[in-house]
């Protein structure tokens, strides 16, 4: 029996679904239940009737998803699969500014930790951010954790004041203007399309800016023949696999999160046997870190 063979009769033995993210390498993707961002992702983790969840994904995704579900085992193939950005916010600076800011809303990128969700107000996608933050009574909004999203959101509700937070996501803030140009150049046929995690001098370059799911919406509905793109790697697996006759470019050789490439079929197949180190919450930090997640899910419909 394969490795993927095994994976699938476990899964029907346990009530298990694989919920996997699209910078998860292409063979994992092959074998999950459900390929997304995540806002997509967390929709799904809310509404399951599975009694097993096999994240393939960073941390902060299945503690959302053991949040979301506290009475369902949360799987992850790797425990050590982390988001820097995640934890790139300081709850001391949160609270400073709710003492300065009577009407501050705190909105946290759900690329976060549980903590940081405790003491923010809303979460948010990159997919459901614009919709949120002006759905929002709040004129002054603290922007947790990424700043590039956050500015890039901003910029498209001036009629708010945002305050941003230092932080960011290696791989998509370490892409340069300059080497986007480059690719531009090398391929001017091309469409850029650019994940708002990037800085402002490469969104500035794009054709179309959007999450990990607006982008493949948007290559697939394009007339274009090919398209440059400004987002990890593995998006390609999904882009592909819906336009086998468009070409695909990557704005930067190393685009790669090498978080999201611990996950391999053989931990999802060691998982589901052993179901060891399954996720667990502090309850008393699921209870806080709840609200922002549900007023997410509520104002994103």
């Amino acid at each position: 029996m394969t490795v993927t063979e095994e994976i699938l009769s476990l899964k029907k033995e346990k009530d298990a679904i694989i919920l996997a993210h699209y910078y998860v390498p292409p063979e994992v993707q092959k074998i999950a239940d459900y390929i997304g961002d995540s806002f997509y992702l967390s929709k799904v983790a809310a509404s399951t009737d599975a009694k097993v969840l096999v994240f393939c994904g960073v941390s902060f995704m299945g503690e959302s998803a053991k949040i979301l579900n506290p009475d369902k085992t949360v799987l992850m193939p790797d425990a050590e699969a982390d988001c820097p950005m995640a934890h790139m916010a300081d709850i001391e600076k949160i609270k400073e500014l709710r003492s300065r800011y009577e009407d501050l809303a705190v909105v946290c990128y759900i690329n976060s930790t549980a903590e940081l969700k405790s003491h923010s107000d809303v979460c948010v996608t990159s997919a459901n951010a614009l919709k949120i933050v002006k759905a929002l009574p709040n004129r002054h909004i603290l922007f947790i954790p990424d700043e590039n999203l956050g500015r890039y959101i901003a910029s498209l509700v001036p009629e708010k004041h945002f305050i941003f937070n230092d932080g960011r996501c290696p791989v998509h803030a370490k892409v340069t203007a300059d080497a986007v140009k480059r690719e531009k150049e090398a391929h001017p046929e091309a469409e850029l399309l650019v994940h708002p995690e990037c800085v402002p001098e490469v969104l500035a370059l794009a054709d179309y800016i959007g999450s990990t799911s607006g982008i493949i919406q948007y290559a697939t509905k394009s007339d274009s023949a090919s398209f440059i793109i400004c987002t990890e790697e593995g998006v390609l697996h999904e882009l592909k696999e819906q336009n086998p006759t468009k070409i695909f470019y990557m704005a930067e050789d190393s685009f790669r999160c090498p978080d999201m490439k611990k996950i391999t079929l053989e931990k999802v197949l060691a998982v589901l046997k052993d179901g060891s180190d399954p996720v667990e919450v502090d309850p008393g930090l699921a209870d806080a870190s709840m609200p922002p997640l549900k007023r997410m899910l509520e104002l994103s419909k």
